[in-house]
């Protein structure tokens, strides 16, 4: 029996090595926001019922058994969050919360129906794919974070990291969501950067502009649109 707790173990692997970091228990108690003991504890259970393996030096990956559980509740969250979106209209930066919450809940017959419904591509609100991606695999795409973005250029945004609610709200009440287009008017001294959305001219940090993934716009003319 797979609990939601462990689920949730499975699923933040899959997600942080997505991000590109390597998988340590101080990488889990910080993206689940629980104790050492309780990723200790959690990890010993994990091991036991053979889905994860911890290397000699500390790291955290998944068996094969595990990544299927894992991906398979990524793909279930993805789902719900497009319902959300799609079938209800809840805003962007609030799905992914909501999601979290129901994940564990939907029946292997409802989950088939979202499924039939939704289909299995498109993007979830965030601008993201079913299948994570890592930082690699986004650059391949022609992708990069808006940190890196040039002075002068348009850019359009296309995914945002989902996990942090107050930075999607940060960024909602600054134009930059999902398919809104950012012009990058100076990077400053300190690294930040000053950009234009339609609802007007914002300076961001690092902290932000290192979540937001940006793919060029067709014309560099226009400031925004």
């Amino acid at each position: 029996m797979i609990t939601g707790s462990k689920e949730d173990y499975l699923k933040a692997i899959l997600e942080a090595e997505g991000e590109g970091e390597t998988v340590i228990s101080a990488t889990l108690a910080h993206w689940l926001s629980v104790s050492p003991p309780a990723v200790t504890m959690a990890l010993r259970r994990l091991k036991r019922d053979g889905l994860v393996r911890v290397l000699t030096d500390g790291t955290v990956k998944l068996t094969s058994a595990g990544r299927k559980i894992a991906r398979h509740l990524t793909l279930r969250h993805h789902l719900i969050e497009r319902m959300l979106s799609e079938l209800f209209g809840m805003e962007w930066y609030k799905i992914h919360d909501e999601a979290e919450r129901l994940e564990h809940a939907v029946s292997p017959d409802f989950e088939a129906k979202l499924l039939a419904k939704l289909g299995s591509g498109g993007a979830c609100p965030h601008g993201n794919l079913s299948e994570l991606e890592s930082p690699v695999s986004r650059r391949r795409r022609g992708l990069l974070l808006l940190s890196q973005a040039q002075p002068g250029n348009n850019y359009v945004v296309s995914g945002i990291y989902e996990r942090d609610r107050k930075l999607l709200e940060f960024l909602e009440e600054r134009g930059i969501r999902p398919g809104a287009r950012v012009h990058v008017t100076k990077k400053n001294y300190d690294q930040t950067l000053t950009l234009k959305t339609h609802s007007g001219t914002s300076v961001l940090g690092s902290a932000a502009t290192d979540k937001v993934w940006v793919s060029r716009a067709d014309d560099s003319n226009g400031e925004h649109s």
